[in-house]
């Protein structure tokens, strides 16, 4: 949880950004040196704070309605190396170096699907660790 006196450090960066309805704002996590997008998941206040205050990537789990440290069960986890904020501070750019996976799918980025002009589809990036190993399933 983020402290009072941390969070006022950010007020400027907080106020200039544009949360949907829900106080949330994609963020792009991108590879600091291969430049490949890895993910794109949703951050919340306390989020961006946590994230800038510990340089560990975290983002809000919709699905849980709460904060989610990227890794926190798989390993996988995010250090930030850089963090940008788009032209129209409505979208987050984080250069992360990613350890192992960023895909619950057990793949390196979470695009690996990739669309031909007649709509069909073509997996291009192959499983790296399986998700039963990721997370514990059995």
């Amino acid at each position: 949880m983020a402290n009072t006196e941390n969070s006022n450090s950010f007020t400027l960066l907080l106020d200039k950004l544009k949360f949907n309805e829900d106080s949330l704002i994609p963020a792009i996590a991108q590879s600091h040196d291969s430049h490949e997008v890895l993910m794109m998941a949703w951050m919340n206040r306390d989020a961006i704070i946590e994230t800038l205050n510990t340089g560990r990537v975290c983002y809000y789990s919709r699905s849980r309605q709460k904060l989610w440290r990227k890794g926190e069960s798989s390993g996988q986890i995010q250090t930030l190396k850089n963090f940008r904020v788009d032209c129209d501070a409505d979208t987050l750019l984080l250069f992360v170096d990613q350890v192992g996976v960023a895909c619950h799918t057990g793949r390196r980025s979470c695009f690996y699907e990739e669309v031909s002009k007649d709509g069909s589809i073509k997996i291009v990036a192959d499983i790296l660790r399986s998700p039963d190993d990721l997370y514990g399933k059995k």
